[in-house]
């Protein structure tokens, strides 16, 4: 904060035609002082650390009785927005990752049907839950897996969250004390991008887990990116655009890779080595087709009433446009191969509602439920298959019994 000001001032302060146009300091005793505000914080932050690292231990345990689950969102949502920042530099409040279940860490798969959830931005394994239900839990109930979620920094690039899901699968599933024959993936938003990227390094690595991985379901997920970061990334240039404003683009520099990323969908290292993430470029990342051999499904929300209203058209579901969620691009190249009865858009609904709405979890179980077996609730899906590039309005449900 004291760079940004420092530059604002040292802008207002200069005259337009003189020299040095690109320096951010400020001379003489105005430079002065500036450079002791900076002394002193520093010296501050650094005795803080120490008193902070003596006081740690009490602190954990003071967090532990008196917040819990208040104290947990607020973590996962810091990571969110700084969590690159605060892994860099060792802070005790970046989130490692974890496979866990009802809050405690699953040293390894439990079950021979098993059921991964993970998160999106922002968010921690515990906000799966939503208005009291959690499509978890109810997945489990309904169809017999035993269920997991990911708890993980998703300020993190999505390919360094997805090679160490890679690694921590194959360790998980390899310790289990019963052979897994089967692995479905919910992914939430990010958590989608996040699978992928794990699929496809642990393709790469020569991993056994993708073996047993049966369903790969996305629930609003950017494919191909998000407008509202793409958004962020033109007000970047636009506040660069007068030496008055450009000290404050510091400001927008300051959100993490995990939503950097989002702009296009970026799932592996070279789509963000060696390019400064916050310049707009051209470059688009490395396309990567979905897993082979694996049943994949995409799961839309649009806040139209119905399809190609206006709402349909310039919102999506408020964050994820619908083409975005389905994979659906110009580009054969880029555009990913869902079956047509493997789409499901859900009108009338924004991208929170996924989390719990009745219809989504209806085709959660149309999804996921074994092929020609019964289900502990039989539940009703779309009427007809969906022709690709559209879908259908929420389906009627059929529930007995």
């Amino acid at each position: 904060m004291t760079d940004v000001v420092e530059a604002m001032h040292r802008s207002i302060a200069r005259l337009p035609w003189a020299p040095d146009a690109s320096s951010t300091r400020t001379r003489g005793l105005t430079g002065l002082v500036y450079r002791s505000i900076r002394s002193i914080t520093g010296w501050v932050g650094s005795g803080a650390d120490v008193a902070l690292t003596q006081l740690q231990p009490l602190l954990d345990k003071l967090t532990a009785q008196a917040e819990g689950p208040a104290r947990d969102a607020l973590v996962a949502a810091l990571n969110g927005v700084l969590g690159d920042h605060l892994a860099a530099t060792g802070n005790p409040l970046a989130l490692p990752m974890e496979i866990r279940c009802q809050g405690r860490v699953l040293p390894h798969a439990e079950g021979e049907r098993v059921l991964l959830l993970i998160h999106g931005l922002c968010m921690d394994d515990a906000q799966w839950q939503r208005r009291g239900h959690d499509h978890g839990a109810a997945l489990a109930r309904d169809l017999g897996y035993r269920r997991a979620y990911l708890r993980y920094n998703s300020g993190l690039h999505v390919s360094t969250n997805g090679r160490e899901l890679a690694q921590q699968l194959e360790r998980w599933i390899a310790d289990a004390p019963q052979e897994v024959t089967e692995l479905a993936i919910v992914g939430y938003s990010l958590g989608g991008l996040v699978a992928r990227s794990a699929c496809h390094y642990a393709a790469t690595a020569g991993y056994r887990w993708p073996r047993a991985l049966k369903h790969l379901v996305f629930l609003g997920t950017p494919h191909l990116g998000a407008p509202l970061e793409r958004g962020g990334n033109w007000l970047d240039l636009a506040l660069g655009m007068t030496r008055y404003s450009a000290p404050l683009a510091t400001l927008g520099r300051m959100r993490s890779a995990g939503i950097t990323d989002l702009r296009h969908g970026s799932l592996l290292d070279e789509d963000w080595h060696g390019i400064d993430r916050f310049e707009r470029n051209a470059r688009l990342p490395q396309p990567i087709p979905l897993p082979s051999a694996v049943s994949c499904a995409a799961i839309a929300a649009s806040t139209g009433q119905r399809a190609d209203d206006l709402g349909d058209r310039l919102l999506g579901d408020g964050l994820v446009p619908v083409a975005s969620a389905l994979g659906q691009h110009a580009d054969p190249a880029r555009a990913l191969t869902f079956a047509p009865e493997r789409q499901w858009i859900g009108y009338g609904m924004n991208h929170l509602d996924l989390l719990d709405h009745a219809d989504v979890r209806a085709t959660l179980h149309r999804l996921l439920a074994p092929s020609g077996g019964h289900t502990r609730r039989d539940l009703g899906s779309t009427k007809a298959p969906i022709p690709p590039g559209e879908g259908l309005a929420c389906p009627e449900l059929v529930e007995e019994g």
